[in-house]
């Protein structure tokens, strides 16, 4: 006579195998990631979302590839989606954020940045990246104040200020986003 299990028994079998899987596309995508494979990072990523819609972590990852590939407008659109159906995840406010910033939207950076810090009040991460933004945002309202009167040295002194802010101390474009090692989940919530 074969063996049989019960019905129960083998959905769980199933469901645990399915699992596993799961948790090795997710690890292989991180570590394609690292390699600096995207293409495959973002395959795995996919199937692992595929495998679980409802995962912020596999949402999250997927996310953060396309944006390392470029593909900025499907980036936003995962980070968008995962603070409506995550909001108390600060990262993808964050990562959004990054987003906004580089297409040089301030206001929007600046209003997801602070729904960042409403769900999470001491992400470190947000508080810098929000000082970048209010720094951009400082220079832009400077750099009217010389089209409106060229001779204003005054605000030619604070927009050099404000520059010198925002790129300081690493001489970079303000910028951090959460990556899937340090992004916060749900589980560590």
């Amino acid at each position: 006579m074969p063996f049989r299990l019960p019905l129960a028994a083998f959905a769980a079998l199933l469901a645990f195998g399915s699992a596993t899987l799961r948790a090795d596309e997710l690890q292989d995508a991180k570590k394609l990631l690292r390699e600096g494979d995207l293409a495959g990072a973002l395959d795995r990523a996919e199937a692992a979302v595929a495998a679980k819609p409802g995962s912020y972590e596999a949402r999250f990852l997927e996310g953060v590839i396309l944006a390392e590939q470029k593909r900025t407008d499907e980036a936003a659109q995962t980070f968008k989606l995962l603070t409506q159906d995550f909001p108390e995840m600060p990262d993808s406010y964050n990562n959004l954020a990054v987003i906004y910033y580089g297409r040089g939207e301030y206001e929007r950076a600046r209003d997801a940045l602070q729904d960042a810090l409403r769900a999470n009040p001491g992400f470190m991460t947000a508080y810098e990246n929000l000082g970048d933004v209010y720094a951009a945002l400082a220079a832009q309202a400077y750099r009217k104040a010389i089209d409106l009167d060229p001779k204003n040295a005054a605000a030619r002194a604070k927009l050099a200020a404000a520059r010198e802010v925002a790129l300081a101390p690493t001489r970079r474009t303000p910028r951090k986003p959460t990556t899937p090692g340090n992004a916060t989940t749900p589980e560590q919530r």
